[in-house]
């Protein structure tokens, strides 16, 4: 309990000898401490520094007690008083612009699942860029695995993906079926490599399958403005008519 109020380490256990022996010599404390003599000396210095051990003498030798305990609660009054003064001071150069954004870094295959668990915790629509490299390193089975934990927990989601062949076989063409609305862009010209989710009230997830790694940012500034970024795509893009 006296490492809460600074006494870390040995400090404690030089302070509770000190006080237990009343006066002592450091060969004293040090052998009631558990600790080498050397190193009971310098915990006495310091904490003689912090008013907790006070020093006297009988002859030629030093002796060394400990202050009363009230001494502690004391000094926990003073900073208290002393930071009390200071608030304002601090207050006035807070940043108050509003909270920082949050940003968590996953790695592997197993980091990846991670992330895109976090979509799922939220019943907003996803907005997505898609990319098949995802599929490839994760593989069809985990793929399809995710989009029925969508689908069951009911979340729509709008996508700008690759316009390749396998997407439009596999995906654009179910759009209905996995609760999504899709649109396509020319993978040659546009080649995303990463994916990238808009999700939740101020979350946004960027995925590199190549790389195997994923990011998580929580913040509302960046959630709006990509938000923005995809929805003034979206409106660029053609419809797609299935067929």
């Amino acid at each position: 309990m006296l490492q809460q109020f600074g006494l870390q380490g040995k400090k404690a256990d030089v302070y509770l000898a000190a006080l237990e022996l009343g006066s002592s010599s450091v060969i004293e404390i040090a052998k009631k401490a558990s600790i080498k003599r050397t190193t009971c000396y310098d915990i006495l210095m310091d904490l003689e520094a912090e008013g907790l051990i006070s020093e006297t003498s009988k002859g030629k030798k030093r002796l060394f007690v400990g202050e009363d305990p009230e001494k502690i609660q004391r000094n926990l009054k003073n900073k208290e008083r002393l930071f009390a003064e200071i608030l304002p001071q601090l207050q006035s150069i807070h940043n108050v612009r509003g909270s920082k954004p949050k940003i968590r870094f996953y790695e592997g295959k197993e980091g990846l699942k991670e992330v895109y668990a976090d979509t799922l915790r939220y019943k907003t629509e996803t907005l997505g860029f898609a990319s098949d490299d995802i599929i490839k390193t994760m593989g069809m089975e985990w793929s399809m695995e995710y989009l029925a934990r969508r689908k069951k927990a009911g979340i729509w989601a709008k996508a700008i993906i690759p316009g390749t062949e396998f997407m439009t076989e596999k995906f654009l063409s179910k759009d209905t079926e996995q609760l999504r609305m899709t649109k396509s862009i020319d993978p040659k010209k546009y080649p995303f490599s990463i994916e990238i989710n808009v999700y939740g009230h101020n979350k946004v997830a960027l995925m590199s399958a190549k790389e195997e790694i994923g990011l998580i940012i929580e913040g509302q500034e960046i959630h709006n403005t990509l938000k923005l970024i995809f929805q003034l795509i979206w409106d660029l893009l053609p419809e797609i008519k299935v067929k």
